[in-house]
C-alpha cells in the first residue's frame, strides 16, 4: 500500500514522502497514529498543492532575508561601554547587548541567536558581526563600541 507521511517516521521516510509499506503496517500503525495518509488521488494532489506552497513560502521567506540583509549593511550600531584607566573595557559586548541597540538607534528587530559572535568585543572601536538571517543568506552589521 503507498502511503504519504504527514510526520518524519524513524527507518520508513520523511514528512511529504510517499512510501510503499505492507498493508498490516499502513492500517495498523501508520494510518492508526495518523502518520500518515492513503496515496489516493485527492491526497496526492493536496500533497502536491502544499509542496508549491511551501516552495512560494520559502522563495518568500529567502527574498525578505536579501532585502533585510542589504538594509542591515548600510546600518551601524552603536554600542556603549564603560572603561577604566588607559581605555580599558570592564565585560565585554554581547549580542543580546547588539540586538538591544539595533531596536533602539534603528527599530530593527534582530534575534541575539543569530547574531555570531566569534570572539567576544573587548575593546572600544569599530567591528564587522555576522548576523545569519537565513539558511543562504548572512549579513555584516558594523558595531562602533564607544566609551559610556
Amino acid at each position: 500500500m503507498k502511503v504519504i507521511l504527514l510526520q518524519d517516521v524513524k527507518s520508513l521516510g520523511k514528512k511529504g514522502e510517499v512510501v510503499d509499506v505492507s498493508d498490516g503496517y499502513a492500517r495498523n500503525f501508520i494510518l492508526a497514529k495518523k502518520l500518515g495518509v492513503e496515496a489516493n488521488a485527492k491526497n496526492m494532489n493536496d500533497l502536491k498543492l502544499q509542496k508549491a506552497n511551501d516552495e512560494r513560502v520559502a522563495a518568500k521567506n529567502l527574498a525578505d532575508a536579501q532585502a533585510f540583509s542589504k538594509e542591515l549593511e548600510s546600518k551601524q550600531v552603536v554600542v556603549k561601554l564603560k572603561t577604566g584607566e588607559g581605555g580599558r573595557t570592564f565585560g565585554s559586548v554581547s549580542s543580546k547587548e547588539i540586538a538591544e541597540a539595533a531596536k533602539e538607534q534603528h527599530d530593527m528587530d534582530i534575534d541575539k541567536k543569530k547574531i555570531q559572535l566569534t570572539d567576544p568585543i573587548k575593546n572600544l572601536g569599530v567591528y564587522e558581526v555576522v548576523v545569519k538571517l537565513h539558511p543562504q543568506v548572512s549579513a555584516k552589521l558594523k558595531v562602533k563600541v564607544e566609551e559610556a
